[in-house]
């Protein structure tokens, strides 16, 4: 029977971080933003339609819709 090889444990690779490049880069906080606000429009959707159920899925589409042609 042949014993398997046994694998190599690959050393994680260090961030390195170019010299000229900002001392703290935030790329999170808008991404975060855009969602909360449109789960809040699709909410303002749900209750427009009286908190009728079964209709999540496109009010949150409306919402995402409305949402980001804003930003544009």
């Amino acid at each position: 029977m042949l014993e398997p090889k046994p694998q190599k444990q690959s050393k994680p690779n260090p961030v390195v971080t170019p010299k000229n490049a900002p001392a703290k880069v935030s790329m999170m906080p808008e991404p975060v933003r855009s969602q909360d606000r449109i789960r809040q429009r699709a909410y303002e959707l749900y209750e427009s339609r009286g908190r009728e159920p079964g209709q999540a899925e496109q009010d949150w589409l409306r919402a995402e819709r409305e949402i980001l042609k804003q930003g544009r």
